[in-house]
């Protein structure tokens, strides 16, 4: 069978549901994300104008040169090992890392070194990747034990959100799973008939609302368990800017943007890149359980001020004078309240000592 006469991924998807039954949340959004040659990862660049959305990196230079300089103090206040890893969790165009090392790689012996790894799957990214980070010597990876022997730093800005979720939503007698099933040949939601056991969920949500429903981000926690019992072991520290809250708590943030816009999750998948918002408070207590301290978790804007983007910005004005406007605009979009600077944050789980700057 060619690949035209395939199946589509909404096939492939509704085929399994009716096979065996309907699947959670969780799974779908694997499948819509990361199915092997269908998935939403796997086939175009979603980045950009003529894509799907935007990220810091491409929105600012500034972005990744003050990440570059978060992630040399923490290089020196290690004692400038001569060997250490840094790692990008989804590298986009590589657009971020490449602005991070056109800083860092200025303090002397931080080059020499630099193990780059990153982890990514799109094909299409991981050549534009290539193109960027040639020069660094980057070797990608499939997964997160694949890193060098000394300590370890981690820079994941919008990864966690892009991963699986699993929902559960209040009913008179319990907590249920949210499935995704078929009506008439339209994929719909429903509910697991049996419920979860109540000692099973936070305790905290013990009075939530019926129709409330429970966000839980299991593939996140796997992952930063993996990471942070590395860093326990070799030292280093991780770094994640994303959308999210502070604390465990219900409301429903999956969602699904095409083309700038929103769009119907259960629409056309593999084609509608979905997230939700990550659960910094679950982060913490799995990377705090293998040892590592956490930081106070701070807004995108806040931690970009502390690390300098209005004298940046000033400086770069100064040389540039004739890109004023677009200088104040790119800083505004990064830190103004009314734009990322609130709704994303920046959380860093580092090896106990470290004093990680940006964070109070």
């Amino acid at each position: 069978m060619t690949e035209q006469q395939s199946p589509s991924l909404s096939e492939i998807i509704d085929m399994q549901i009716r096979t065996t039954g309907p699947m959670s949340v969780a799974t779908y959004m694997g499948l819509c994300l990361t199915h092997p040659t269908k998935g939403y990862y796997k086939t175009d660049d979603p980045l950009g104008a003529a894509g799907d959305f935007v990220t810091a990196p491409e929105i600012s230079q500034m972005f990744g040169e003050l990440i570059g300089f978060f992630f040399v103090n923490l290089w020196q206040q290690m004692g400038s090992p001569k060997e250490f890893t840094l790692l990008e969790l989804g590298p986009g165009r590589g657009t971020l890392m490449a602005d991070i090392l056109r800083v860092a790689c200025r303090a002397e012996g931080f080059r020499d070194g630099l193990d780059l790894r990153l982890f990514e799957t799109n094909p299409a990214l991981i050549a534009e990747q290539n193109a960027r980070l040639e020069p660094y010597g980057a070797k990608w990876i499939d997964g997160f034990d694949k890193v060098g022997p000394g300590p370890l730093l981690v820079i994941a800005n919008e990864f966690f959100d892009a991963l699986p979720i699993r929902q559960f939503v209040r009913d008179t007698d319990g907590w249920h799973e949210r499935m995704i099933g078929t009506n008439n040949g339209r994929r719909v939601f429903g509910l697991n008939p049996t419920p979860i056991p109540a000692s099973a969920m936070p305790e905290i949500l013990g009075d939530a609302e019926i129709n409330a429903v429970l966000e839980v981000g299991l593939a996140s926690g796997e992952v930063m368990n993996r990471l942070a019992s590395t860093i326990s072991t070799q030292g280093g520290a991780i770094l994640a800017i994303d959308y999210g809250y502070a604390r465990t708590q219900t409301g429903e943030t999956l969602q699904g943007v095409r083309r700038h816009q929103f769009a119907d999750v259960l629409d056309a998948p593999g084609e509608v890149d979905l997230s939700a918002h990550v659960d910094f408070e679950a982060l913490g207590t799995v990377a705090a359980k293998a040892g590592l301290a956490i930081q106070p978790l701070a807004s995108q804007g806040q931690f970009l001020s502390r690390m300098g983007i209005k004298e940046r910005t000033s400086a770069l004005i100064a040389a540039n004078p004739g890109s004023a406007d677009d200088l104040a605009a790119a800083r505004d979009r990064l830190i103004g309240p009314d734009q990322m600077g609130t709704l994303f944050k920046a959380f860093c789980a580092a090896s106990p000592g470290l004093q990680p700057p940006g964070f109070e």
